[in-house]
C-alpha cells in the first residue's frame, strides 16, 4: 500500500508481478464492511479491522500525536503516534499506518520498531539453562539481588531488529565474575528488554522530534512489575500499565463499536482505564552508566556471524 494516496501501489504491484485488479479494496479501519450471514450472530455488522498492534495502540487510547505503546510477548512491538504525518525514519524504524477511524477521519500514522526476543530470553533461561521452573518464576529469582551484578545479557539469538537490523549479530553473556549467580542473569534477562525498548524508544524520538512523556505497556510479561520499574528505571519515563491488559481486543472493539451506523461509542468521549504507575527512581547518571555498557555490550555482540562465503571451510 502506498502510505500517501492509501491504494495499492502501481510500482510494488508491478514488481512482485500481482494484478491490481485481483486485490480487494482498502477501506478504513472503522465502517460497516458486511454482515454475518448465517450462525447465531446472523445479521451482526462487521465493523473493525486493524492490525494487532495498531488494534493495540487504539485500544491503549494512544490517539494524539508523540503517544506511544509497547506489547510485551515473545518479542517486544512499539508503535508511536505520529498524528497526520508521514515520518520516514532515518534511525532504523518502520513507517505505517496507524488508523483511519471512519470514511472521512483523517489517517493517523505511526513509527513503529520490534524486538525479536524477549519474553523468548526468559523461556530459553527455563528451557536451556534450567534456572526457574515456570516462565512467572523469573521475577522472584530476579529479585534475589539488587542489580545485575554488572552482568549485560545481549539475546540476539537470531541477529538484532530495530533499530539496528543486524543478521551478523548474536548473542552474547558479559561481565561474569566469580560471584555471578543465576539472579544476576534473570536479572540481566529482564533488563536486556528493557534496554531494547530504550533504543527504539531513542530512535524514535529522534525520527518524530518529540519526545514522550510516558510509555503504555501491555502484553504478557507486563504482569512482571520488576519488569515494568526497570522499564521506568532505565528508559527514564514512566511506565503505566491499564488494569485492562488486553488492549489489542479493546482496540478493534473501539473501532467496531465507533463505526458510522453503529454508534456505540465515541471514542473522543471514552473513560481512560486505570492504570498501574511505575516511575523512575534512579539518577541520570546511574541509568546513562548502566546504558554505556549496554551499547559496549552491543557493540561485542555484532559481526559474530560470518557472511556463507568467509565461513570457514572443513579443515584439511
Amino acid at each position: 500500500m502506498n502510505l500517501r494516496t492509501l491504494n495499492w501501489d502501481p510500482a510494488l504491484c508491478k514488481f512482485f508481478k500481482i494484478p491490481e485488479s485481483i486485490l480487494p479494496e482498502i477501506r478504513s479501519s472503522s465502517e460497516i464492511y458486511g454482515y454475518i450471514t448465517k450462525g447465531p450472530l446472523l445479521g451482526v455488522p462487521i465493523s473493525g479491522l486493524l492490525g494487532d498492534q495498531q488494534a493495540a495502540l487504539v485500544g491503549q487510547m494512544c490517539l494524539n500525536k508523540g503517544q506511544a505503546k509497547n506489547t510485551y510477548g515473545t518479542g517486544c512491538f512499539l508503535l508511536k503516534n505520529t498524528g497526520t504525518q508521514i515520518v520516514q525514519s532515518e534511525h532504523g524504524l518502520l513507517t505505517t499506518v496507524a488508523y483511519k477511524l471512519g470514511k472521512s477521519a483523517p489517517t493517523k500514522y505511526a513509527l513503529e520498531g520490534s524486538i525479536a526476543i524477549a519474553g523468548a530470553a526468559v523461556r530459553w533461561l527455563r528451557d536451556n539453562l534450567s534456572l526457574i521452573k515456570n516462565s512467572s518464576d523469573i521475577e522472584k529469582l530476579a529479585n534475589k539481588v539488587k542489580d545485575s551484578g554488572g552482568v549485560y545479557f545481549v539475546p540476539a539469538f537470531s541477529g538484532l531488529y530495530a533499530p539496528y537490523w543486524r543478521s551478523d549479530a548474536r548473542g552474547i553473556i558479559c561481565g561474569l565474575t566469580q560471584h555471578t549467580t543465576g539472579a544476576h542473569f534473570a536479572r540481566a534477562a529482564l533488563e536486556a528488554v528493557c534496554f531494547q525498548t530504550r533504543e527504539i524508544l531513542s530512535a524514535m524520538e529522534k525520527d518524530s522530534g518529540i519526545a514522550i512523556s510516558k510509555l503504555l505497556v501491555d502484553g504478557g510479561m507486563t504482569s512482571n512489575n520488576t519488569l515494568l520499574q526497570l522499564q521506568a528505571d532505565l528508559s527514564g519515563v514512566p511506565v503505566v500499565r491499564p488494569s485492562m491488559t488486553e488492549t489489542t481486543a479493546l482496540g478493534a472493539a473501539m473501532a467496531a463499536g465507533a463505526a458510522e451506523g453503529i454508534g456505540v461509542w465515541d471514542l473522543e468521549k471514552l473513560t481512560p482505564l486505570t492504570t498501574d504507575d511505575f516511575v523512575p527512581s534512579i539518577l541520570a547518571q546511574e541509568r546513562e552508566e548502566r546504558y554505556d555498557r549496554w551499547c559496549m555490550a552491543i557493540d561485542r555482540c555484532m559481526g559474530w556471524e560470518l557472511p556463507r562465503e568467509k565461513q570457514p571451510g572443513p579443515g584439511p
